[in-house]
């Protein structure tokens, strides 16, 4: 329980660091079938002179532990709706930016006394990350209306994040929000490794007494929380991408005559919608995905410009074909696609790298061939690197700290892993040998 107090401080501190605008924040852990126990672990605020954090669960409330039941929070006619239910439930964020309105504020609704502006997000794993081995069949509660939580879903919702700003300072899919949900990410990882981790206690304790058969269903869950470790890759390309979209931003701030990728293909979402027409078109529908979610892709300029190509370009062209548009909204298209390829370099722009003349031209060249390097795997020298770089003042990144913070919080998790590949056909090479109960009990749990 302890680990799971200290990962939740850390990420509401990370949280609190970043946004300066936030005051409080709580992580509320949601437990398993079929009571989903929603319970308040800790929560911290800053104190009068925002000199340090205050932690604590001081209020009386329903979700101090041992925490609220599904059953007493979820949507139920008649019953005061929470937000915490539609996270759960839904899976989706919920932000009170106006809390005279908010639907979901149950003092508002109980008692006519507002709450301040927050911002809830769901913390989410993948079923299949959460267990050793194979995965159990667990008996999900149902919502009001009979229908099984989570049933269409790849995840589950393992904690809510909370984070409280002053009046007016909080909107819905604001940079506060999108923050908040990055980090969520890093929270969701903390709490797999913490549960992948009990999971291993429950696992050793019944080798001990198995030896040989026990032994070999602990090769195969080691190695099966081994190959997740992708998700750590994938965290470490999103947050490279996070600091490319910072970087660029901050080139563009002294330049403004370029296009950004984001705004690219809002425009051509635009034309798809307004000049090609019916939006219940299939080409039509499928461009529009295809289109967004590039967007949230975090790939290098070279495999990004290919990916524009193969799956944008491609479809474009196919559309086209099949439709006669008038030449000059041709033109138009053609140009923005050629755009949305040219917008992967802004950050590599030799004329946009000039205006920046804060930053020495040494540290640019590295910094700019550090971040648009192509990665295929978790690299440590280059994550040393980049952890290096971002502890310098001059490059005077937004959310240069976090990122850096976020970095050493992956490359710690990524060593650990890559130890226990190391040492896993060792330990089990030694166990099979074993024909010693208490040996093989304590060399499982060294490991």
């Amino acid at each position: 329980m302890a680990a799971l107090e200290r990962a939740c401080k850390e990420i509401i501190e990370t949280i609190l660091f970043s946004l300066p605008n936030a005051y409080k924040g709580t992580v509320y852990r949601v437990g398993g079938p079929p009571g989903m126990y929603v319970t308040r672990i800790t929560s911290g605020i800053w104190d009068s002179e925002r000199n340090r954090i205050v932690w604590g669960l001081p209020e009386n409330s329903d979700y101090n532990p041992p925490g609220k039941p599904w059953t007493a929070y979820r949507d139920e006619p008649g019953r005061p709706l929470e937000a915490i239910a539609w996270c759960v439930e839904r899976q989706k964020s919920w932000t009170s930016e106006n809390p005279k309105s908010d639907g979901r504020s149950v003092r508002l609704q109980v008692e006519g006394v507002q709450e301040d502006c927050h911002h809830m997000e769901p913390v989410l794993v993948r079923k299949a990350d959460l267990y050793l081995g194979d995965q159990p069949k667990l008996d999900y509660p149902k919502n009001f209306g009979g229908s099984m939580l989570w049933h269409d879903s790849d995840y589950v919702v393992v904690a809510v994040i909370k984070i409280h700003f002053p009046p007016d300072t909080i909107k819905i899919a604001s940079p506060e929000t999108r923050i908040i949900k990055r980090l969520s990410r890093i929270l969701g990882t903390e709490l797999l490794s913490y549960q992948l981790k009990e999971q291993s206690f429950d696992a050793m304790r019944h080798l001990a007494q198995a030896k040989l058969n026990a032994a070999n269903i602990l090769a195969d869950s080691l190695r099966n929380a081994i190959t997740k470790s992708g998700l750590i890759f994938s965290l470490i390309k999103a947050e490279l991408g996070f600091l490319r979209e910072q970087w660029e931003k901050l080139l563009l701030q002294r330049a403004q005559s370029r296009l950004t990728k984001h705004q690219v293909i809002d425009s051509l979402n635009a034309l798809l919608q307004e000049q090609i027409g019916d939006p219940d078109d299939e080409l039509v529908r499928d461009l529009i995905g295809v289109q967004k979610k590039f967007v949230d892709l975090c790939l290098s300029p070279e495999r990004g410009e290919n990916w524009v190509c193969m799956q944008i370009e491609s479809r474009w062209n196919n559309l086209l074909n099949k439709r006669r548009l008038p030449q000059d909204q041709v033109s138009i298209i053609r140009n923005l696609i050629e755009e949305l390829k040219s917008s992967l370099y802004i950050g590599k722009a030799a004329e946009l790298l000039g205006h920046c003349n804060t930053i020495p031209e040494g540290l640019k060249e590295e910094w700019v061939n550090l971040i648009y390097r192509n990665t295929d795997r978790v690299d440590f020298p280059f994550l040393e690197a980049l952890i290096h770089f971002l502890s310098d003042p001059r490059l005077c990144l937004p959310y240069q700290e976090k990122s850096r913070k976020s970095l050493i919080r992956l490359k710690a998790l990524a060593q650990i892993m890559d130890e226990l590949e190391k040492n896993t056909n060792v330990v089990l090479r030694e166990v099979l040998d074993s024909h010693d109960e208490q040996a093989m009990y304590s060399m499982l749990n060294h490991a």
